[in-house]
């Protein structure tokens, strides 16, 4: 897996998914290390999970209940609970996302 993180993090158990990310497991939540290339987009979509994320490097397109939100560096995102999203990247984009159970 690609992107912009620090060795430990790269060392953390990577994510049975459909993106590449590296998973660090909480009681309560999960956190993910992920990294997205250029060009990928991820079909509409829900989950069980309540779903924070910012962006460290890159951009994200979201797509929810609607309207279409540019994320960019720094920026915080917000996907409730069972919310039919999409998303896509159209540049190289790494972010932490927080999933919460």
């Amino acid at each position: 897996m690609s992107g912009s993180y620090p060795h430990k993090i790269k060392e953390l158990p990577l994510f049975d998914g459909r993106f590449d990310a590296h998973k660090l497991e909480a009681k309560n939540s999960d956190v993910l290390f992920a990294s997205y290339p250029s060009g990928t987009s991820i079909p509409p979509h829900s989950h069980d999970t309540d779903n924070h994320g910012v962006i460290t490097k890159g951009e994200l397109i979201l797509k929810m209940n609607g309207s279409v939100q540019k994320i960019g560096v720094g920026q915080w995102y917000h996907v409730p609970a069972k919310v039919e999203h999409s998303a896509s990247f159209e540049m190289e984009t790494d972010e932490i996302e927080f999933w919460f159970k």
